[in-house]
């Protein structure tokens, strides 16, 4: 099941580097939803921290999912496969 969910994700056109960025950027965005939390509503930190914890909690499955797909991408394609085709077109753009 979770090599469906991965295989869809490549099929679309995610990659790896997509997943990494997100994790990166979901880092970021905690950091920056913690800030603005602090700055902008008068709950208090414990709030602030809610946000920050609740956006920072979405790296971890970002980077999962960066895992997941660079292993698809580098594992040797099989018959049917589209990732040879996928292969062949990131080569092309990396040559040229």
């Amino acid at each position: 099941m979770a090599m469906l969910i991965v295989r869809k994700l490549h099929d679309a056109g995610i990659t790896s580097e997509h997943a990494y960025a997100a994790a990166f950027g979901s880092v970021g965005l905690s950091f920056v939803s913690w800030i603005a939390s602090m700055k902008a509503e008068h709950a208090g930190v414990e709030r602030a921290d809610r946000w920050g914890i609740f956006i920072g909690e979405w790296a971890p499955t970002f980077f999962g999912l960066g895992l997941a797909l660079a292993q698809y991408e580098n594992a040797p394609a099989e018959a049917g496969d589209h990732r040879s085709a996928w292969s062949d077109r990131r080569s092309g753009a990396e040559a040229g």
